[in-house]
């Protein structure tokens, strides 16, 4: 699989607040969620996203509280991918459960500007950017079933079926 996608470049340590802030946390609707993306860090980002962008990040990407609101956003403003130095723990596994794809270069942001066009070749775990291929860190084993499902939910119902011979 290879995703595509025009870069959002991002500094260190982009904490959930940031992504989502608290006063947007009352709604369950993942559109609503989206329309205040990064509103902690840039109030226009949502406006900014085409389907299939990627958002390209530092060090500790996600840390702060474990509100999975947080990766839902990103997901559903049209984001495909995020990659970033690092991420926090829990903000990777959330991304992962809810089909939104991490992925750790460490050191991409030295090659890359906002508006770059981004190559992620997941396969080969390596990242395509102009003529220059860099290695990254992509979701193996259990975690990278579950991004193929499109997130924990539909991994569930798929592992359902097959455990009940549908």
């Amino acid at each position: 699989m290879i995703i595509r996608g025009k870069i959002h470049l991002f500094k260190d340590d982009i904490d959930t607040d940031k992504i989502i802030p608290g006063p947007y946390l009352r709604t369950t609707d993942p559109y609503e969620l989206a329309s205040y993306c990064m509103y902690g860090i840039d109030r226009d980002f949502p406006g900014k996203v085409r389907e299939g962008d990627i958002i390209v990040a530092g060090e500790n990407f996600g840390c702060g509280s474990s509100r999975e609101q947080a990766p839902l956003s990103i997901k559903y403003c049209g984001i495909k991918a995020v990659v970033a130095e690092s991420f926090a723990r829990i903000f990777y596994r959330n991304a992962v459960n809810i089909g939104l794809i991490p992925v750790v270069c460490r050191g991409i942001r030295r090659y890359v500007k906002e508006g770059d066009i981004l190559e992620i070749h997941l396969e080969r775990r390596v990242i395509r950017v102009g003529d220059r291929e860099l290695p990254c860190e992509v979701p193996q084993g259990i975690a990278w079933e579950i991004l193929k499902a499109g997130g924990l939910v539909n991994y569930a119902k798929k592992m359902r079926g097959e455990l009940n011979g549908r």
